[in-house]
């Protein structure tokens, strides 16, 4: 067969169809719709972003690390949201028809991901137009009715959490368009790496979800940066913080980044891509909290405490406001 261009039907039958496979709402992706059935005392919860070649992936990476990047950013704001994730939709746009080994790559990448994250095709689109590839999916999944977590209510007093570490997604993008820097950051060649595959494979924090359910107030992934997020979350609920960059928590390979030049700061604060989880608890809830994410196998950090206050200020560990470039990913700046 070679890796000849591959048609419509072969794109459907051969790579996504299997990906549908367990999932009977699918109908083997052979008719105009899917159906969902959402249990009794549910509510489905939905997101969808897209991601597209020259914008959120080079379009030389490996097409499994694409595929698994735009599923696991959709995931994310469902695990953000304390949701069980369930199916999937996905518009793919080419501009020419795609090869059977990228084909190949991009379908493996998704089955790897469906795996980890529990989530199955349920149906979608192909097409062809002119531009970069793009791939949009919209992710469902269901939480306890009434129980969706909102920007808005976080309340004065409460306790800001994040999952993991900020900053390395960002600084493994500046690595993946200057592979230099890793010498002037000191990063051995395995801790280049790290901060690389964060930014390839994002890994969506699911486990955080029993810990959302029962304990947070407020919570969002941070997609576009932890300074950008906050202030959204801060806004929506009508409070302020004031955080102090040294409770941030970094990853070896990010701390040396920042040692080595603090102007990288604004990359771990503002450079965006982390979806770790940004949590608002309410204090007399916080070491339970802190219990139910270690159970799940998430490591949460204390990065402050909500005010009636407005904003957001940045300060170092003395209280000395700083000022960083916290503005985190637009489209539409110039």
């Amino acid at each position: 067969m070679g890796d000849r261009a591959v048609s419509e039907s072969d794109i459907i039958d051969r790579y996504l169809k299997p990906l549908s496979a367990g999932f009977p709402g699918a109908f083997g992706l052979m008719d105009d719709c899917a159906a969902l059935a959402v249990p009794e005392g549910d509510e489905l919860v939905m997101s969808m972003d897209a991601v597209a070649a020259g914008v959120h992936f080079f379009p030389d990476d490996d097409a499994a690390d694409i595929a698994w990047k735009a599923l696991a950013v959709n995931v994310s704001d469902l695990a953000a949201k304390g949701a069980i994730p369930v199916a999937y939709l996905m518009s793919l746009a080419f501009p020419e028809a795609p090869r059977h080994s990228w084909l190949e790559g991009f379908a493996r990448g998704l089955a790897e991901a469906q795996q980890e994250f529990g989530i199955v095709l349920a149906g979608g689109d192909t097409d062809r137009r002119p531009g970069p590839i793009s791939i949009t999916i919209t992710a469902m999944g269901t939480t306890s009715a009434g129980r969706n977590l909102l920007r808005s209510e976080a309340h004065a007093g409460d306790v800001l959490f994040v999952s993991g570490t900020l900053g390395d997604s960002a600084l493994g993008l500046r690595l993946r368009q200057d592979p230099q820097l890793a010498a002037a950051w000191g990063l051995s060649p395995e801790r280049a790496a790290g901060l690389v595959t964060a930014y390839l494979r994002p890994q969506p924090r699911l486990g955080l979800g029993p810990a959302l359910r029962r304990y947070a107030a407020a919570s969002m992934d941070i997609s576009d940066g932890l300074g950008k997020d906050l202030e959204r979350l801060c806004r929506a609920s009508a409070v302020g913080t004031a955080i102090a960059i040294g409770d941030l928590p970094l990853s070896p390979a990010a701390a040396a980044a920042v040692r080595a030049d603090p102007a990288n700061w604004s990359i771990v604060i503002g450079g965006g891509d982390d979806y770790e989880v940004l949590t608002a608890v309410p204090s007399t809830l916080a070491a339970d909290f802190r219990s139910s994410a270690a159970a799940g196998g998430i490591k949460v950090t204390e990065i402050g405490v909500l005010d009636d206050g407005e904003g957001v200020l940045f300060a170092a560990v003395d209280g000395t406001p700083l000022k960083i470039k916290a503005g985190g990913w637009d489209h539409f700046a110039s």
